[in-house]
């Protein structure tokens, strides 16, 4: 086996399969990944069992070959190499040689594992898959996957709910105190296929990695999901578990409405943001046409700041996780959100103006 490959191509590669592998072990096979070089490419696989890592780049194959090195190592020494072509060699099948095709005085030689004692990894039945546009699985991820639970007693929660309604994909994610929806119509008819959760982890994957062109392949079996862009492929168990009944949390109606700028509203909470701690606790003080943002921490102090606002309502207070404000704020698009509630104690909704295909509810905190 002997290839060359340009340093900035591969070493991307390894960087997307170093969050996979796993690193419990140094030893372990699930510590490296495998590469297969022929035709002018080269296949590189890597998981941890759960999750799966496939893709293919161009190189410039000599001698066709398989085998599995090690990941972190390899990183590291590509990432300590000069920028050109890079060549990789497989001698006797147990060292493995890489050097800078260039630079003579570099040699780096790695023990290998044999590529029979990787895991096989499944893909599913190509009838199995169903289109969707990059661009809005993007945005169905970043609008959810910030409200997991990160609590592993209640595993159930640990990932992103998906579902279909006819032509509709639903993405549903909640931590118990806030939960985020989006709903987004399809261009062809959906496979039928029951609810799932999808762990968080490949949904990073694919945000990170996906161009935002053209569209993605997406397959969904009982245990796991399969996805498929560009030159990836992507796959992982699901997560097993009944999922909240996410139509309870979401309020039929509210009583009031308070239209804000979303930039105005940022910034404040941005800087209202520097003095809050252990709490997280963060106020939101309304009265007619004014919004003002408050926290106060006893150990450190308090900030204000008051902004303007298009609200009639009663002079109330409410209290909310600082987080669980910034987090959807971060990802509502347009100009203008709106925050709607009934009573100061119970669910409040943000939503965009003018208003998308997504919300984010918010449970209040004690006022004290």
């Amino acid at each position: 086996m002997k290839f060359n490959c340009d340093r900035d191509v591969i070493i991307k590669e390894f960087q997307t399969a170093q969050e996979i592998v796993s690193s419990r072990n140094a030893l372990s096979i699930l510590s490296y990944v495998l590469l297969e070089a022929n035709q002018n490419s080269l296949l590189l696989k890597a998981t941890d069992l759960k999750v799966s890592f496939e893709t293919r780049i161009p190189v410039e194959v000599q001698t066709p070959g398989i085998t599995t090195v090690f990941c972190d190592r390899v990183l590291g020494i590509l990432r300590s190499l000069p920028p050109g072509e890079v060549q990789f060699e497989l001698l006797d099948h147990e060292r493995f040689i890489i050097k800078p095709l260039f630079k003579t005085n570099i040699d780096f030689r790695l023990k290998n594992m044999g590529a029979d004692k990787f895991p096989e990894t499944q893909w599913a039945d190509p009838d199995l898959f169903f289109s969707l546009r990059q661009s809005d699985m993007i945005e169905m991820i970043s609008q959810t996957v910030f409200a997991v639970s990160d609590d592993e007693t209640r595993y159930f929660m640990n990932g992103v709910y998906l579902e279909k309604q006819d032509r509709t994909l639903i993405m549903v994610a909640t931590d118990g105190r806030r939960l985020s929806y989006i709903a987004k119509e399809t261009d062809g008819n959906l496979p039928d296929f029951s609810g799932v959760i999808i762990p968080p982890k490949i949904l990073n994957l694919i945000r990170k990695l996906a161009s935002g062109e053209g569209t993605l392949q997406l397959a969904i079996t009982d245990k796991h999901l399969f996805a498929e862009f560009d030159s990836q492929k992507i796959s992982t168990a699901l997560i097993e578990g009944q999922f909240p009944n996410y139509q309870r949390v979401i309020p039929e109606k509210q009583e009031h409405t308070v239209l804000v700028r979303r930039g105005e509203l940022n910034e404040a909470l941005r800087r209202v943001g520097l003095m809050v701690e252990k709490s997280r606790r963060i106020y939101l003080d309304l009265s007619p046409d004014n919004l003002a943002l408050v926290s106060e921490e006893s150990e450190l102090g308090m900030a204000r700041e008051d902004i303007p606002c298009r609200y009639s309502g009663p002079t109330v207070r409410i209290a909310l996780n600082f987080m669980y404000l910034n987090d959807p704020l971060r990802v509502i698009e347009g100009e203008d959100v709106q925050i709607q509630f009934t009573e100061t104690n119970r669910a409040i909704s943000l939503y965009s103006v003018p208003e998308a295909d997504y919300f984010h509810i918010v449970m209040p905190m004690q006022t004290e």
